[in-house]
């Protein structure tokens, strides 16, 4: 569709005058072509101004439309698909390596900055970094981006593309150690999980019932059994999220505490989960009832129950600010999470006399 054409028709629609167009046009041109564009879900022949117009006059007053826009000219964050791989290539030398070094330094007994001036801490850096996996959660982790980024210094059989590791692939997992080192004796001492987002924490672990689930106790269940034949009895278990709320970290750390006082030390991992992220997204960013009064108003009054799905009601109540209630407003260049504001992603047609709901960035939707 022609832009200047679609700019035309967003500028009534939002009543601007000559010199607010102007001013809106040239912002709108920037920020489409630098980020909002490249969008992945937008159905075929749609662009960001196209879908903006078009999410816009859902609004039925001028003042609710101008609310809707003022969120997301001031608030809304987009993370683009540059933006993303900047933080996977930084995975390694602000997460991986200090960590590393750390443990490196108190093996040997010195201080961290001398690693790098030692043979012998050098050489055991180097088995440490061999003796590390790095495991794909879901296709978010962007593992194929970090193997690249680290060629040379990582082996491609140190990383795991899927999160499900059977016995087989963990036998060829240690044998292929063994032979890199040449100690047959040789076990993992670091396993980094990696991920794209949590926001409530809910996807890497919950209780359901009586039952715990989630891809944390997945990959519990798939290493249990092969605890004392392919890892050190020191191991250490982290999980890396290129961006996180501090509600996923706190709830995470909680359920992580409460499996461990549940089952026991035999029944789950013996150390504390380390939790690390690239970018962490506060309390005060989430849109809350108090935070925003007038964008309040439209999530309460442009909402339709029909998008409350099974998976969606286990994060409580509704889903008018998304999954567990987070109120992101933000999207990722390939999908907008489910714990951003329902105004942002959710669709449905209306019946009922409820609102029809219309996406601004259309939401594909991975559970019903």
């Amino acid at each position: 569709m022609n832009q200047e054409f679609v700019l035309g028709k967003l500028s009534e629609l939002m009543e601007w005058d000559d010199v607010r167009s102007r001013a809106e046009f040239a912002w709108l041109r920037l920020m489409s072509r630098m980020k909002y564009d490249g969008y992945q879900e937008f159905l075929a022949g749609m662009r960001f101004i196209e879908s903006l117009t078009d999410w816009l006059q859902q609004f039925i007053r001028p003042e609710h439309r101008e609310v809707a826009y003022r969120f997301i000219r001031e608030h809304l964050v987009f993370v683009s698909s540059a933006e993303m791989h900047h933080l996977v290539e930084l995975f390694y030398p602000e997460t991986v390596q200090p960590r590393l070094l750390q443990r490196v330094a108190e093996l040997q007994g010195i201080p961290q900055y001398r690693v790098w001036a030692d043979k012998a801490a050098i050489a055991a850096f180097r088995t440490l970094l061999r003796k590390t996996l790095f495991i794909e959660l879901s296709d978010g982790g962007r593992i194929d981006i970090f193997r690249r980024a680290n060629a040379g210094v990582i082996m491609h059989e140190q990383i795991v593309t899927a999160p499900r590791i059977n016995k087989e692939k963990w036998t060829e997992l240690l044998a292929d150690l063994r032979k890199t080192t040449g100690n047959p004796a040789d076990r993992f001492a670091f396993v980094f999980l990696v991920d794209d987002f949590t926001a409530s924490g809910a996807t890497l672990l919950r209780l359901e019932g009586e039952k715990w689930t989630g891809k944390l106790w997945r990959f519990w269940e798939d290493m249990s059994k092969e605890t004392t034949a392919h890892f050190e009895d020191d191991w250490t278990l982290c999980v890396h999220h290129y961006i996180a709320t501090e509600q996923a970290v706190k709830s995470v750390d909680e359920r992580d505490a409460a499996v461990r006082k549940a089952l026991g030390p035999s029944g789950w991992f013996t150390k504390k989960i380390e939790m690390s992220f690239g970018m962490r997204l506060d309390r005060e960013f989430s849109v809350t009832a108090s935070s925003d009064p007038d964008l309040v108003e439209l999530i309460e009054s442009y909402y339709d129950d029909a998008i409350e799905t099974e998976s969606m009601k286990k994060g409580g109540r509704n889903a008018r600010y998304g999954f567990g209630q987070c109120g992101l407003p933000l999207v990722l260049d390939h999908n907008t999470p489910n714990n951003a504001i329902a105004l942002l992603w959710a669709e449905s047609a209306g019946t009922g006399g409820k609102h029809p709901m219309r996406p601004l960035f259309r939401r594909r939707q991975r559970h019903n």
